[in-house]
């Protein structure tokens, strides 16, 4: 491993500057938001838009590589846009589209944590704990996030510390190029958790509080449920399965709250149990517990996610069509009554 070059240990790196070498500035403008010291050299942040690039257009936004180890997260963001870009050469409709919505990909977050085989980033913080938002209920010890020592996974960083630079790159990105759009939804990327593939969405500090626009997020479940009524997907509040200190979602969907517009922030949890339990040998090796091993395995998971990102991506550029008819007492009671069944009303 050692003699083996940044461009080998990282590839997803380098697929991201292939993307950007080739010829689809007509479409597609790129920027560098930081780059992080590793040794010698550094490692960027890429941030690609595709489509009209103004923050007045409804958006969708990709994210991936957040946690180091779960490289899937930034090859299934890769994947999506690749096709995006392909398409391009011959679908017309596709590039009339372009000119009503804007596509953010933000593909690898956290490069040195990925590097170095890694959930937490170059300083041992998780980047998902690392927000200035607490939760008032009591969390799983250690996962929920701590403040002990970076040598422990799930750590924090201390109480009196700022962001980590990643954290703080991506929030102010969210709330610069995504944030001033009348409708946004975020789709961020990662695996490891369970049997089944998840969405979830905020809040991960509570159990009781619901979101503002959970009438939104029921009525988008509703939609994709009866558009694709044979996806296997579980949509449902991340705190449903725990609760966590320093979310960044629910951080920036705080924030977001102080506008008029529409910000709902989902997480693609993809189920990495299934292909231990298909090979239960890929435990002996680092990426084992969070990232498909076998080849077939992998593209199978690579185009499995591509219908749930074609359909976020006409939800957000139809969301004029659709977003009234969530805004009713009936879709919120709905959704209290399937998630929030014992919080008080």
């Amino acid at each position: 491993m050692s003699g083996q070059s940044i461009q080998e240990r990282l590839p997803e790196l380098g697929q991201i500057e292939a993307i950007i070498g080739r010829d689809h500035k007509q479409y597609l403008s790129t920027r560098v938001l930081c780059r992080l010291r590793y040794g010698e050299t550094s490692l960027p942040i890429h941030a690609l838009t595709l489509g009209n690039t103004s923050t007045q257009l409804p958006s969708l936004t990709l994210v991936g590589g957040i946690h180091g180890l779960e490289r899937i997260g930034t090859q299934v963001v890769l994947t999506f846009l690749e096709t995006l870009l392909e398409r391009l050469h011959w679908d017309l409709t596709l590039v009339d589209m372009l000119q009503r919505v804007r596509i953010n990909v933000l593909p690898l977050i956290n490069p040195i944590g990925m590097l170095n085989h890694s959930r937490a980033n170059g300083q041992g913080i998780d980047l998902m704990r690392n927000a200035p938002v607490d939760s008032d209920e009591h969390t799983v010890w250690l996962g929920g996030g701590h403040r002990l020592s970076p040598l422990l996974p799930w750590y924090r960083g201390k109480a009196d510390q700022s962001m980590q630079t990643e954290a703080q790159v991506l929030c102010d990105y969210i709330r610069r190029e995504v944030l001033p759009s009348p409708f946004s939804l975020v789709l961020d990327c990662h695996s490891g958790f369970g049997y089944h593939n998840q969405i979830w969405f905020p809040y991960a500090k509570s159990r009781i509080e619901p979101i503002k626009h959970l009438g939104e997020v029921f009525y988008l479940r509703k939609l994709f449920q009866q558009t694709y009524p044979y996806q296997n997907y579980r949509f449902e509040p991340q705190s449903q399965h725990y609760l966590t200190h320093g979310d960044l979602w629910d951080y920036l969907y705080q924030q977001s709250l102080d506008s008029d517009t529409i910000f709902l922030p989902l997480t693609l949890e993809m189920g990495s149990w299934r292909w231990i339990r298909k090979n239960p040998l890929q435990l002996r090796r680092s990426l084992g517990l969070f990232h498909p091993i076998k080849p077939h395995r992998i593209n199978r998971v690579l185009r499995g996610h591509l219908v749930l990102m074609e359909f976020l991506l006409h939800a957000t550029l139809s969301y004029q069509q659709w977003l009234n008819k969530s805004h009713t007492r009936e879709m919120e009671r709905q959704a209290l009554a399937l998630w929030y069944p014992d919080a008080k009303r």
